[in-house]
């Protein structure tokens, strides 16, 4: 039996236009012969009906007291409306299907409710379906203790679901369709030539999304690559393959050539705030202080440099009031820069080349734009810049580099 994963967006099902796509690709992979598991998300946005943000916004409307628990139990019907939806045009079509929630389709996760992690997938059930020749519709986003209790997975949890059951089922694909045709080599509401990618390496698509991309779950991409899973992010309203996401090794099998890049795109985080703890001739364990305090008060810390002096690190805008006042608590003068933002440029072929940083700070530079902090890992190179700034250097970068071609 060959498997094939779709997993739909919630902007994939959210109108009647939009769910005639959705049917046009089920009937072409069917069509194709392979057997199908289709994980859903919640419909739309905030304000539309069925949205996950409009059942937040509704709980907080009528006496906004539910416990994590209970919030999970609601938002779990976001996805239960997706999937009975999409069986029954499917059914209407003459396809038989065949709905599972998370936790029916075999999800068992830990009981951190509102970001639960999947311990183990059990798809019994979905095999079953699969088997009898019918479509299994899952509810993506969601899943159950081993004491029965539904949780949920964060946000993007949808794609973590499908990557998950590709895995635990073999898959030969999972398809995960969204409204952009596939990953561009930075945000195209910023950079207007940014152009799509073919291909990317996990590791590259990985660094994407944790440095801004929304493109795919960074947690998907991880069980993806640990299980060599390939994945093709996809357009809804288009029939194009979109992008693969693939080992390097997997690169000549789809495009003409041997692709040979060094920088494969550009991602930004805006709103944080540089912190900076100094004291003169250095300190004993200053540096234990300052990340237990960040730890002890569920501060999520980044873009770290550690030096005998000191240490300089960001926390989010919105955590850098709670970060100052706790630092000071303690006896210790942070100082603080708010307004920030982390532009990265990423890619596997990054490792080991020299002049990327030259080139990066040469075009900033030319940019007029001040770098307040850098690091580096074998596939990204951070700066961090001001947020009046970010704009003209997520251009600057992708010009320099070329990804326009």
């Amino acid at each position: 039996m060959r498997i094939m994963v779709q997993k739909f967006g919630g902007t994939s099902l959210s109108t009647v236009q939009a769910r005639e796509h959705v049917l046009r690709h089920v009937k072409r992979e069917l069509e194709a012969g392979l057997s199908l598991v289709i994980v859903v998300s919640a419909m739309g946005r905030r304000g539309e009906p069925y949205a996950t943000d409009t059942l937040l916004d509704w709980a907080a409307q009528n006496g906004n007291a539910l416990s994590a628990r209970e919030k999970d139990l609601l938002l779990c019907c976001g996805e239960i409306i997706s999937a009975t939806t999409l069986s029954s045009l499917l059914e209407h079509e003459g396809i038989p299907t065949t709905v599972l929630t998370g936790a029916q389709a075999g999800f068992v996760t830990d009981d951190n409710f509102g970001n639960a992690r999947i311990l183990d997938v059990r798809p019994v059930r979905v095999l079953e379906q699969l088997q009898s020749g019918r479509v299994v519709i899952v509810t993506g986003f969601q899943g159950q203790t081993e004491s029965g209790d539904f949780t949920t997975l964060g946000r993007g949890g949808s794609d973590t679901s499908a990557t998950a059951l590709g895995a635990a089922l073999h898959a030969e694909m999972v398809d995960i369709y969204t409204d952009v045709n596939g990953i561009l080599t930075a945000d195209p509401r910023i950079v207007e030539d940014a152009r799509p990618l073919t291909v990317v390496s996990y590791a590259e698509i990985c660094n994407m999304a944790h440095q801004g991309a929304k493109v795919i779950h960074p947690r998907a991409v991880e069980i993806a690559m640990q299980s060599q899973i390939p994945v093709r992010v996809r357009s809804t309203f288009a029939d194009s393959e979109g992008t693969l996401v693939t080992h390097p090794e997997g690169f000549q099998d789809v495009q003409t050539g041997i692709v040979d890049r060094y920088v494969t795109g550009i991602a930004y985080v805006s709103n944080v705030t540089q912190i900076t703890v100094e004291v003169p001739g250095g300190a004993d364990r200053l540096q234990l202080k300052v990340f237990k305090t960040m730890a002890e008060n569920s501060i999520s810390v980044d873009f770290i440099n550690v030096t005998p002096l000191g240490v300089v690190y960001t926390v989010f805008d919105s955590d850098s009031e709670k970060a100052i006042q706790v630092l000071q608590e303690i006896g210790l003068k942070p100082q603080s820069l708010s307004g920030c933002a982390k532009v990265s440029v990423i890619g596997g072929g990054i490792n080991g080349v020299p002049g990327i940083m030259a080139r990066i700070v040469e075009s900033l530079t030319l940019a007029d734009i001040q770098i307040l902090q850098s690091a580096d890992s074998n596939t990204t190179i951070w700066v961090l810049v001001k947020k009046e700034d970010m704009v003209q250097a997520l251009r600057a970068l992708h010009a320099s580099f070329e990804l326009h071609l």
